[in-house]
């Protein structure tokens, strides 16, 4: 949680003042961060935690354990649809950790997105 802290503050959110930092952890036990990136045509802007996830699929990993999210709410922060999806790509059974305001709050990508989309193989 701390490295997503960190990463927050690395946020580029000129529009919504809304800071969000992730922290992804690896099958191989490296971790990376990423924060949200906002642009003046709001759907260009990027999640932190695709953010973290695309830094790590780049590096080369696809196996991803825990992911760490803070954002600067009262409340924890949950994921929107996309990193959901996102993250039930490479890891369906992923544990997610949101803490914010004192409050910890640990649940499944199954608890959040539990009829995920998926391509049939």
């Amino acid at each position: 949680m701390a490295l997503a802290r960190r990463a927050r503050r690395k946020a580029y959110a000129p529009y919504s003042k809304f800071r969000v930092g992730a922290a992804l952890r690896a099958g191989s036990g490296k971790v990376f961060t990423g924060c949200n990136v906002e642009n003046a045509s709001y759907g260009l802007t990027i999640c932190a935690e695709r953010n973290a996830v695309f830094q790590a699929v780049a590096a080369g990993e696809r196996k991803f354990t825990a992911i760490a999210i803070a954002g600067n709410s009262k409340i924890p922060l949950r994921p929107c649809g996309a990193c959901l999806q996102v993250l039930a790509e490479f890891a369906p059974n992923i544990r997610i950790v949101l803490a914010n305001g004192g409050t910890r709050e640990e649940l499944t990508l199954r608890d959040l997105l539990p009829h995920r989309f998926q391509l049939r193989r």
